[in-house]
């Protein structure tokens, strides 16, 4: 996993280029000090991420185009290997960045992972105002149960994050942590992460039909599709007019001013 990791950070920031091969199985075990079967192993994983690509005759190459469908954890857990912890996230309750911290932390409390210090900001749209999504299939409109309901998704959810984060603090496993959550106006039609200002996943949420339970009453409605979202991954490179450095960029300067101008620590 560390050889993965290490390999996969170079290529996210380019220090492999898309279409560049990758040095010798043997190099890299050279490189990482580690055995030829550790080396094919972590390649295997980021064949799995579809970072890589094989060549018969020829070697590994990193595939022409990085910014693709990804996965968002193991880029995540990176992340809380090194010593400070940053992650913005704007969407619609939380719910998937709480998932996809749980195994992050687990590893802090098991000393597998020792950051310094975790700072977390969460966007999420204000259910004290109407909304034109969610809402009944057959009556549009806004319908306060739907966001009675979301509100009591979104506080479970970023209330058990900030507590599994701060008790970090509270029992010395990290030095400082943070857990900050503010509302907006505007229902989400997407998903951002930010991770340490370098990295973003970015994912549209699609709009489907299904039944949920408002008070004893089954009602169906349209719903926004979070854990369905896919997203796709943007890293910022030591060359500011990069794609990827611009797109980092720009999705900074939109969460700040949204944070910025958001209701400071609402209920949503």
């Amino acid at each position: 996993m560390q050889v993965a990791n290490a390999l996969r950070a170079a290529i996210l920031t380019r220090k492999y280029a898309p279409g560049e091969k990758l040095p010798s199985g043997s190099k890299l075990a050279e490189t990482y000090g580690v055995a030829r079967q550790t080396v094919q192993n972590a390649l295997d994983i980021l064949r799995d991420e579809k970072l890589i690509v094989s060549r018969q005759g020829s070697g590994v190459f990193v595939r022409e185009r990085t910014e693709r469908p990804v996965g968002l954890r193991p880029h995540l857990e990176q992340a809380f290997e090194g010593g400070t912890v940053r992650v913005d996230f704007a969407g619609y309750t939380g719910e998937t960045l709480h998932g996809a911290m749980q195994e992050p932390l687990d590893n802090i409390r098991s000393g597998r992972l020792t950051p310094q210090e975790i700072s977390i900001r969460i966007l999420v749209a204000d259910t004290t105002i109407p909304w034109t999504l969610p809402r009944r299939v057959d009556e549009p409109g806004d319908y306060p149960p739907i966001r009675e309901r979301m509100a009591d998704i979104a506080v479970r959810h970023i209330e058990s994050l900030r507590h599994s984060v701060n008790e970090l603090a509270e029992i010395g496993l990290v030095k400082k942590a943070n857990v900050e959550m503010r509302v907006h106006g505007t229902p989400p039609m997407f998903k951002l992460y930010i991770i340490n200002d370098a990295q973003v996943f970015f994912g549209f949420y699609p709009v489907y039909e299904h039944q949920v339970s408002l008070g004893d009453e089954p009602t169906t409605i349209l719903d926004l599709g979070g854990k369905d979202t896919i997203l796709f991954h943007h890293a910022a490179t030591d060359d500011d007019e990069s794609m990827g450095s611009q797109y980092v960029a720009q999705a900074r300067r939109w969460f700040d001013s949204m944070w910025t101008t958001a209701g400071r620590e609402n209920t949503p």
